[in-house]
């Protein structure tokens, strides 16, 4: 059942962004700019708490 659903919703999501492209294909860029700038921002955050603690912490 679980996986029904799971399926289902996975089928969903990719429709809804094959419609997104084709329909509005600016908003879509930038919707797929405003996620690479959130992982490209949590990956520098990432990188400063490693040097922080490999500095020591301090």
């Amino acid at each position: 059942m679980a996986v029904n659903a799971k399926k289902v919703a996975v089928y969903a999501l990719v429709v809804f962004a094959l419609y997104v492209i084709i329909t509005d294909p600016q908003t879509a860029a930038d919707y797929v700019l405003i996620g690479f700038q959130g992982i490209s921002d949590a990956a520098a955050a990432l990188g400063d708490f490693a040097t922080w603690v490999a500095k020591g912490g301090k």
